[in-house]
C-alpha cells in the first residue's frame, strides 16, 4: 500500500512494514502521517497474517520531529483529545504510547535524524535498532518544554538531565549503551539486522509474544512511567507559556523556519538545518 505520506510492504512473510514517506521534509511528522502510521498498526493488529510491525523513515532520517513550519495548516489530528492548556502533549503522547497497548510488537528502525518528535514515535515502539551514526536528541529543550519525557526512564537520571539541559544530541552507538536502543548496527546493515529479529519473533507462537509483550509493559506500568509521562505533559504546558517560545515562534515568523533554528543551535555547533521542517 501506498498513500501520500507512507508505504506499506511485506518484506517477508508475518512482516509489515511502515516507511514515512516525506524524505524532502525529513519525515517530519504532520497530522497525516502520524494518523497513517496509527491506523496501519491498528490494522496491523487485526490482521491475522501480521505477526510483528517496522516503522522505519524514506530518506536521510527516521524523522527530524513534528511540523515546524506550517506543514498542518488546514489538517485536523488524528484522533480527538479533549482541549485546553496541553491538549497537544497530552495528544501527541496519548498516540505514541497507545503502541504499547497493541497485541503485536512494533519494531523502530532509526537512521539519521531521530528529533524530538520522531525519538517520541521511536521510543513508544517496543524494540529500537539503529544505525551507528544516528543522531537522537531532543532540540526543542532550547525554546521549551518537551512533550514526552521518557528520556530519565530509558537513559539513566544523569544522561537524561545533559540532554534536557542542553539539547545535544547522542549517536545510536550511544543511545544503546544508555539503554534507549536495543543495538547499533552500520546503516548498509540495519535493515537485515532489523528483519533478522522480525524473524525470530515470528517463530515464536502469536498469542505467546503478545502476552510477553503485555507482561513487559504492565512491569512498566506498575513503576510509573506511563503515569510519570502523562504528568510531563503538564509541564509542557507551563512551557508553552515562557518567554523564550514566545520570542522563537516570534523569529519563526519574522525571519523563517531554517533562520531560526540556524539561529537557536549556532552556538552549540550542531543540527544541521538547511531545509529542516520538523522538532
Amino acid at each position: 500500500m501506498t498513500t501520500d505520506v507512507i508505504i506499506v510492504d511485506q518484506p517477508e512473510s508475518g512482516v509489515s512494514r511502515i516507511t514515512m514517506n516525506r524524505p524532502e521534509k525529513r519525515n517530519s511528522l504532520i497530522h497525516t502521517l502520524r494518523g497513517a502510521i496509527l491506523d496501519t498498526l491498528a490494522a496491523n493488529d487485526q490482521d491475522p497474517d501480521v505477526r510483528v510491525t517496522i516503522i522505519r523513515g524514506a530518506g536521510t532520517c527516521f524523522s527530524a520531529g513534528y511540523d515546524l513550519g506550517g506543514g498542518n495548516e488546514g489538517l485536523e489530528r488524528p484522533f480527538y483529545t479533549p482541549g485546553g492548556d496541553g491538549s497537544w502533549p497530552r495528544h501527541v503522547t496519548e498516540g505514541w504510547m497507545g503502541i504499547w497497548d497493541l497485541a503485536k510488537p512494533v519494531i523502530a528502525q532509526v537512521h539519521g535524524y531521530c528529533l524530538a518528535g520522531g525519538s517520541e514515535l521511536a521510543t513508544g515502539c517496543d524494540l529500537v535498532y539503529v544505525a551507528d551514526d544516528a543522531t537522537i536528541g531532543y532540540p526543542a529543550v532550547r525554546f521549551g518544554v518537551p512533550d514526552m519525557h521518557f528520556h530519565p526512564w530509558l537513559m539513566g537520571m544523569r544522561a537524561a538531565m545533559e540532554m534536557m539541559v542542553t539539547g545535544d544530541s547522542v549517536t545510536g552507538v550511544e543511545a544503546v549503551r544508555l539503554g534507549w536502543a536495543n543495538a547499533a548496527h552500520p546503516a548498509g546493515d540495519l535493515e537485515a539486522a532489523v528483519l533478522g529479529v522480525a524473524r525470530r519473533i515470528c517463530a515464536i507462537p502469536a498469542e505467546v509474544v503478545q502476552m510477553n509483550k503485555r507482561a513487559v509493559h504492565r512491569q512498566m506500568d506498575h513503576m510509573g512511567m506511563r503515569a510519570g509521562i502523562r504528568a510531563g505533559t503538564e509541564l509542557c504546558a507551563l512551557g508553552s507559556h515562557t518567554r523564550s517560545l514566545t520570542d522563537f515562534i516570534a523569529s519563526v515568523g519574522e525571519k523563517g523556519l531554517t533562520s531560526a533554528l540556524q539561529e537557536r543551535d549556532e552556538p552549540f555547533g550542531d543540527y544541521r538545518t538547511e531545509g529542516a521542517q520538523g522538532d
